[in-house]
């Protein structure tokens, strides 16, 4: 039995932890799931548990090397962004992986603004909204201030992707997606590093820049095969559509996160779209993508859990709850209640208004559906754009694909089958280095939403 020639993808997101292998049709011939619990950090911050999800990427690798019928030819990552790794000159971690969710100190931001730039004026040249730990630069800065003693092992700063491929390949390098991703670091005017980066001599800690399609020989387990150096997650998932569409689109990539993309957008942020949180990233060919983003998928489930708590129902039944328009016009009707209002995030809404756990979920989605319009809006930009495309999770809700088609119903709104678009992607930006074949062109199975008239929104 001849071998088949594959791409080992791992997709580290926030939540789920994934493998996929392709073959050289991008068909997954293999693929694997996984979460691990956190752990906690020095000040019992929740946290990545880092050391679990190295042994399962190595343990991973070594099964699938074992595997007859498979003859790897790469491997590479893509993970979620906000996240560094400090590495010793052996290339172990020295902290923990640090939550971008931790609280950053105050009295820190203040210091750092003071000596290098009003925030508006930082947000403005880095195109990312002022964000604590999510700026993953302000993360190795506080290292700096606050643990001097570690700041001075540190041999690398590695985004998340960079570290798990150097655990495969040795090799210590950045790339621009993960540096593009709003960590502060980046000056998108000057496409440099930001002076306070160099100021401060943080760039001496990160490894240097390496296109995103280099690959390295790989030295773990003995084997002929290439490491890609990773990708940000959100920037690889758009990789398929710009290979596959050309007329201008817009990408709401749903996850933890749910992030507006528009790579045909790449106007300079303005001051009241950084105030609403968008900002620009990096997509694989070194362009600025102007973005938005909620965080719509975490809490879609937590509330899951708070509705199926509150009418004693398993979490499993709201998955593949259909679309009801008469449930809709319900909650239309009911607006003196408060159902319809888009200033209301569904966790402030008392339960008990509801009859029916039907109804409540209806309603979740509905408020989310809300802030997905008004935050995509924001990224639109001219009008040009008339063809939406949803992957993810939320792709595979009914209720959730039916309002946002009645909310932009001079759009042409798409669930994307491809569920595994940043998989894909990741695979996709180091193809010649491992496929025969011409890059397909047939990816993305896309299903059409109506804006129907059943209702007025």
């Amino acid at each position: 039995m001849s071998r088949i020639p594959v791409c080992v993808v791992f997709d580290a997101g926030k939540t789920n932890k994934k493998v996929f292998v392709f073959d050289e049709n991008y068909n997954v011939v293999f693929e694997r799931s996984a979460r691990f619990l956190e752990i906690e950090d020095e000040d019992g911050d929740p946290c990545e548990n880092l050391e679990s999800l190295t042994l399962s990427v190595l343990d991973t690798l070594s099964e699938l090397m074992k595997k007859e019928e498979f003859e790897i030819k790469a491997v590479n990552f893509s993970t979620y962004g906000a996240s560094l790794v400090y590495i010793d000159e052996n290339g172990k971690p020295l902290t923990p992986l640090y939550n971008y969710l931790k609280t950053y100190p105050e009295e820190l931001k203040r210091e750092f603004h003071a000596k290098h730039g009003s925030p508006e004026l930082i947000a403005r040249a880095t195109s990312s909204p002022i964000l604590g730990s999510l700026n993953a630069g302000m993360q190795l800065y506080r290292i700096k201030k606050e643990k001097p003693e570690i700041y001075q092992k540190i041999s690398y700063a590695l985004h998340l992707p960079q570290y798990l491929s150097s655990l495969v390949s040795g090799i210590f390098c950045s790339e621009m997606t993960s540096i593009g991703c709003h960590t502060l670091l980046w000056d998108f005017k000057k496409n440099q590093y930001h002076d306070w980066v160099k100021n401060e001599g943080l760039d001496l800690k990160l490894a240097p820049v390496v296109n995103v399609k280099q690959v390295f020989p790989a030295l773990a387990f003995n084997s002929a095969y290439l490491t890609g150096i990773g990708l940000h997650d959100s920037s690889a998932a758009l990789i398929p559509y710009l290979i596959n569409f050309h007329k201008p689109f817009v990408l709401i990539s749903t996850g933890t996160w749910c992030i507006t993309l528009n790579p045909f957008n790449s106007s300079p942020l303005t001051s009241a779209e950084l105030e609403n949180d968008c900002l620009s990233y990096l997509q694989y060919q070194g362009k600025a993508v102007k973005a938005s983003r909620i965080f719509a998928g975490y809490e879609h489930d937590q509330q899951v859990k708070r509705i199926a708590g509150h009418f004693k129902q398993s979490v499993n039944r709201y998955k593949k709850m259909k679309f009801d328009p008469d449930v809709i016009r319900s909650l239309i009707r009911n607006k003196e209640q408060g159902a319809i209002h888009s200033d209301i995030d569904f966790k402030q809404r008392n339960l008990f208004v509801f009859s029916t756990d039907t109804l409540a979920y209806h309603q979740l989605i509905f408020d989310i559906a809300v802030q997905q319009y008004n935050s995509s809006k924001l990224v639109m930009g001219d009008y040009s754009v008339k063809r939406i495309f949803v992957d993810g999770g939320f792709s595979k809700n009914e209720i959730y694909m039916n309002l946002l088609a009645r909310l932009f119903p001079d759009m042409a709104v798409f669930a994307a089958s491809m569920a595994q678009a940043t998989a894909i992607g990741t695979a996709l930006a180091i193809h010649k280095t491992w496929n025969t074949k011409l890059m397909p062109d047939n990816l993305i199975e896309l299903k059409y939403y109506a804006a129907s008239n059943d209702f007025s929104l």
